[in-house]
């Protein structure tokens, strides 16, 4: 893909659509015990999230599981809508559409798996975790450096506000 392409692509981006296990986490899941679930997500994650919402960005979260502390986790980051338990992500994805009003260029979806490849395929730009199956990088515009739950999500934010020319202002309170 060309980069004026990809720039035009990166530039009409106003929701990031998250996929949870593998993206957000590392994907493994852990069970106590008590039979809790464990889930662990990356801090840099959830700041890059903050700064996204700083820039007037929204975010929201297509899960094929359902998980508390995923609900706990969107809470603490003011991300909305969060649709769990959904195995059919495409049409959750529309839903996601239909409960916010964009339009599919205007959302980045970031999966690693083959349940992602439809949304990956139908968003405005899709990106995919470094350790993400093949199937999901080959319908990537965007590949991470890191893998999923090691800061992935922050890596993709940064590179969506600077090629937005946004990432400057929205890190200035942090040069002081």
């Amino acid at each position: 893909m060309q980069t004026s392409d990809l720039s035009q692509r990166a530039a009409a981006i106003e929701l990031l659509l998250l996929d949870v296990d593998g993206v957000l986490t590392d994907g493994r899941v852990v069970y106590a015990d008590d039979g809790r679930e464990l889930k662990f997500f990356h801090v840099r994650d959830g700041s890059g999230l903050k700064l996204w919402r700083a820039a007037g960005k929204r975010a929201a979260i297509v899960s094929g599981r359902d998980s508390r502390a995923v609900e706990r986790r969107a809470a603490e980051l003011g991300i909305h809508p969060v649709l769990q338990g959904r195995e059919n992500k495409l049409r959750a994805f529309e839903d996601v559409l239909a409960q916010t009003g964009l339009n599919p260029e205007q959302v980045c979806a970031i999966g690693d798996d083959l349940p992602d490849v439809p949304v990956l395929r139908r968003c405005g730009l899709a990106a995919a975790v470094a350790d993400a199956c093949p199937e999901a990088r080959a319908a990537a515009h965007y590949v991470t450096a890191v893998p999923g739950g090691h800061g992935a999500v922050r890596e993709l934010i940064e590179w969506l506000l600077r090629a937005q020319g946004r990432w400057a202002e929205v890190t200035a309170g942090y040069a002081n």
